[in-house]
């Protein structure tokens, strides 16, 4: 009797192991970008390595967060809002509102509340606006909601970044926004579990036990890379939670009507489902995760403006992230978010820095004289030290080829339907009696 089991076999069996898991999806995914980060860094040492690692992570962890706020809206329900980043920043900027000093050294004075009453209001303002929001478009549909949504997003930047409005609620409520000088945001407190009161100096003993076993004093990666990498662990295990939140509500019977309306609210409503109530709450449930999307990604940076950090092109970001990953699909907006933001956002510019780095040619002064140079490497000089711009052009190739080749996205083929039970052709039962 002989062993039929190859090297080949062993490996195809564990890659559609990991295909068929959304953790073995996930873990491959960043696997995959590690490395690359690595083979890209590995000559500017341990701590360039360790720190695009991080970089990458947390962008790939926040876009996942905004992503799977949207799918909930659009995936699940069909509600086109293009308005996300309007929701994002209703729920930082209540949230620095809420929890600044009344009195503080510079900037808008705010209410001085502990920051878990900060991010509960964040939340419940943008799910507030949501309501807004949701009842004179109840009606609307696709372009129409999308409409309304993107002209909210508008109004709200434009209102926060109001010297106005900001004024207005200083003489009048004792707060205010800044206007468009931002607002400074409180201190993260994961730093406050390595550095004693969060500032540069004297470590926790947390901090001296990290700091001396990975950080200068042991293996030698700096210490802010490493504090990094503790926020990014709570984003991470945020992550988590948004996204078993969401499976569990899915497969709900108020996830199904979800997936029924979906597919057409018509239908639902002629069996007896309220329609107008469920796409209200979830409206306001979905603006409530965008709300905390905001606090935990923009909440920890520090400050916050209205312009450029909540322009419309954040939302666009949003949505091919949840484009990339498939519509529909928890674990395919997870996947589009790292995706989108180490491949398409984060990717381009490094890559042009290291390739730039390794050219000898001057940059030519535009597109067109490094077109007519008939020089591969002139071009790829001009290419390479003008990323920002020509990115753009990139992103929109990809998205032409998703939509022409996989239009579902990498993991579409794991939309919910709104079924209760299985009815794919593999579950149907055998035999005569089903065909009777």
């Amino acid at each position: 009797m002989t062993d039929d089991t190859t090297p080949d076999s062993a490996t195809g069996a564990v890659l559609d192991a990991v295909r068929r898991s959304d953790l073995g999806v996930v873990l491959l995914t960043l696997g995959l970008i590690y490395v690359a980060a690595a083979l890209l860094t590995f000559a500017d040492g341990l701590n360039s390595v360790v720190g695009l690692m991080r970089t990458l992570t947390f962008l790939g962890l926040v876009y996942a967060l905004s992503a799977l706020a949207l799918n909930l809206h659009w995936g699940y329900t069909g509600l086109f809002n293009i308005g996300v980043a309007g929701f994002m920043a209703v729920g930082v900027y209540t949230m620095g509102i809420v929890v600044r000093a009344p009195d503080p050294a510079f900037g808008p004075p705010g209410l001085g509340l502990p920051l878990p009453v900060g991010i509960v209001a964040g939340m419940g303002m943008a799910a507030f606006v949501g309501l807004f929001a949701a009842l004179p478009a109840l009606r609307l549909r696709a372009d129409y909601l999308a409409i309304v949504t993107l002209g909210l997003s508008e109004i709200i930047r434009l209102t926060l970044q109001s010297s106005a409005v900001d004024t207005f609620l200083r003489e009048t409520f004792a707060v205010g926004t800044g206007g468009g000088r931002g607002m400074g945001m409180p201190p993260n407190p994961v730093r406050g579990l390595f550095l004693v009161d969060g500032q540069a100096g004297t470590p926790t003993e947390l901090g001296s036990l990290i700091f001396g076993t990975l950080g200068d004093g042991g293996v030698g990666i700096s210490n802010n890379i490493l504090i990094g990498w503790g926020y990014v662990l709570v984003l991470a295990a945020f992550l988590i939670g948004f996204y078993v939140l969401l499976e569990r509500l899915g497969r709900s019977p108020f996830g199904r009507n979800l997936k029924a309306i979906r597919e057409d609210d018509l239908v639902a409503d002629s069996l007896g489902k309220n329609v107008d109530v469920i796409k209200i709450k979830v409206f306001m449930i979905g603006c409530a995760l965008m709300g905390l999307a905001g606090i935990l990604w923009f909440g920890s940076q520090g400050n916050v403006s209205p312009t450029p950090q909540f322009m419309p092109l954040l939302t666009f970001y949003v949505f091919v992230a949840v484009i990339i990953g498939g519509s529909g699909s928890n674990t395919g907006s997870v996947v589009g978010g790292i995706v989108f933001a180490a491949v398409l956002f984060e990717g381009p510019r490094r890559l042009g820095a290291v390739v730039r780095d390794t050219i000898d040619a001057p940059t030519p002064p535009s597109f067109a004289d490094a077109l007519v140079s008939f020089d591969p490497v002139t071009f790829l000089a001009y290419a390479t030290d003008n990323v920002a711009p020509l990115q753009f052009v990139f992103l929109g190739l990809v998205l032409i080829f998703i939509m022409h080749r996989r239009p579902e996205g990498l993991l579409g083929h794991r939309i919910e339907t709104a079924a209760a039970v299985d009815l794919s052709a593999d579950s149907r039962p055998s035999g005569g009696d089903a065909d009777e």
